[in-house]
């Protein structure tokens, strides 16, 4: 039998008569619930997902809009593009938020761009979250360098035979087919494939969480051209991208006890110590970021999935404000950029003289992983990110790198504004290595590739101002 909305939310052993006393200091629309879920990407669905599974009544809140794609060509337009872009592109913002900002409506677009101290970070916001502006890229970590980062009590070889297949049989990801990788489309991956090769570097095809069928239906004319014509950061219209809302989320949505409620941005959280509940404050808003409504949940089951950057917000203003009594002297503390480093290089060219590299095509990444193993600092890997033809050179790439960076940024709350920041300490010497490894594997792949250069290289794990490392949540 079907649930009506006000038993949904009241069922599964939170009714108002095991609320009573506690309710009484709350609003009077308070709305209990029977688990809730802040967030609603890889975290947040997974968590509903499991939940429902499991019998449990789940509500998910979610900040964003949610972005159905087309099922035709003529219908595939959700997104706007790099070359046309509009309020979709940013997260309530006046300007675009990628490589070339560009005045916008203000609207609850999919990618917002947050300034913090010494860094920023650019975050998914819609049903989804940071699976619909990530590049897809899905890689297993070598038992070393997991076991370098993870501590010993999360099993490497459970992670292998039961977690990493199960996410790939839900998210289908798999490395890019041959024939695909050979059409001009991707000149630009092959020739990245080449220089790292020329360079000794381990080289191997990263697995994407993209449908390679609509890739195809793309090249064969059946689908907008999205991945085939560079785009990622702002969704791909071609329905390609297998974000979360698409798989997890969808699976969640079909067993019937989950409700997913978008435009809802989480304001403040408390607990009632003394009626066992936790207390979540959220504003409704519209597409224009005005508040249209105030609400407040209570649940017993709280999970924060907000992303990296919004669930350590959430915690660290309820540590300032003493509304959560029992976190610890570690909330907020702890936070890392994935150890992410910025290279642009030119020269990027074909060894047989065939012309350009067909720079700005074959999204939503570079889809080539180059490792250097042997790097004399720390251990260091680059893949290509594909740049939007309105900022590509041809004979040149953008990458992004990941490096053993330790976790050394944190938190902080402003009472006055009731705000938070993320600072990123760039200039703290642990950062040292991770910061030499990423030099050492830019001049390697430079010296191996006559005639290419890094014509600015992001050596810095740090901000914009000093100028240089960006987040990219859910890369």
């Amino acid at each position: 039998m079907a649930l009506s909305r006000r038993d949904f939310l009241r069922s599964g052993g939170i009714g108002l008569g095991v609320l009573a006393t506690g309710l009484r200091g709350y609003a009077a629309e308070t709305e209990p619930v029977d688990a809730l879920v802040i967030g609603s990407g890889f975290g947040g669905s997974i968590a509903a997902l499991r939940l429902a599974q499991a019998g449990v009544n789940v509500v998910v809140l979610e900040r964003g809009r949610r972005w159905p794609i087309g099922a035709t060509k003529e219908a595939q337009s959700t997104f706007c593009t790099f070359e046309n872009p509009d309020g979709r592109a940013s997260w309530l913002s006046d300007v675009t938020n990628d490589l070339s900002p560009t005045p916008i409506d203000v609207y609850t677009g999919v990618l917002e761009l947050i300034n913090g101290n010494g860094v920023v970070v650019r975050n998914g916001a819609g049903v989804g979250g940071g699976s619909l502006v990530y590049n897809a890229i899905i890689l297993q970590p070598s038992r070393e360098l997991f076991q370098r980062v993870f501590p010993p009590e999360i099993d490497y070889d459970e992670m292998v035979s039961t977690y990493y297949p199960r996410v790939r049989s839900i998210i289908k990801s798999s490395p890019m087919p041959d024939f695909i990788l050979q059409t001009p489309y991707y000149k630009s991956t092959r020739v990245n494939l080449e220089q790292a090769q020329a360079a000794g570097f381990n080289t191997r095809l990263a697995e994407v969480g993209v449908s390679w069928k609509a890739v195809y239906d793309e090249i064969r004319g059946r689908n907008r051209p999205s991945a085939i014509d560079g785009q990622s950061w702002f969704g791909l219209n071609s329905g390609a991208k297998n974000s979360v809302d698409r798989n997890y989320l969808a699976m969640a949505e079909a067993t019937g006890r989950v409700e997913v409620l978008p435009l809802h941005v989480v304001v403040d959280i408390s607990e009632d110590l003394s009626a066992g509940v936790y207390i979540v404050s959220v504003n409704r808003i519209d597409t224009n970021g005005s508040v249209i409504e105030r609400k407040v949940f209570t649940t017993k089951r709280l999970f924060l999935a907000a992303g990296s950057t919004g669930t350590s917000s959430i915690l660290t203003k309820a540590k300032g404000k003493g509304t959560l009594p029992r976190l610890n002297q570690y909330v907020g503390q702890g936070w890392g950029t994935n150890g992410d480093f910025i290279v642009f290089r030119s020269g990027v060219l074909p060894r047989d003289g065939s012309g350009t590299n067909n720079a700005g095509q074959g999204g939503p990444c570079g889809h080539i992983l180059m490792e250097d193993t042997r790097n004399p600092y720390s251990p260091s890997n680059m893949i290509e990110l594909v740049v939007p033809k309105n900022s590509a050179f041809p004979s040149a790439s953008l990458y992004v790198g990941l490096g053993v960076a330790p976790p050394v940024g944190y938190f902080s709350y402003d009472a006055t504004s009731d705000s938070t920041t993320v600072n990123w300490p760039g200039d703290d010497p642990r950062l040292a290595p991770a910061q030499a490894g990423a030099a050492s594997l830019a001049s390697d792949l430079n010296a191996s590739n006559p005639g290419s250069a890094s014509a600015f290289f992001l050596n810095r794990l740090d901000g914009p101002s000093g100028g240089w490392c960006k987040r990219w949540n859910g890369l």
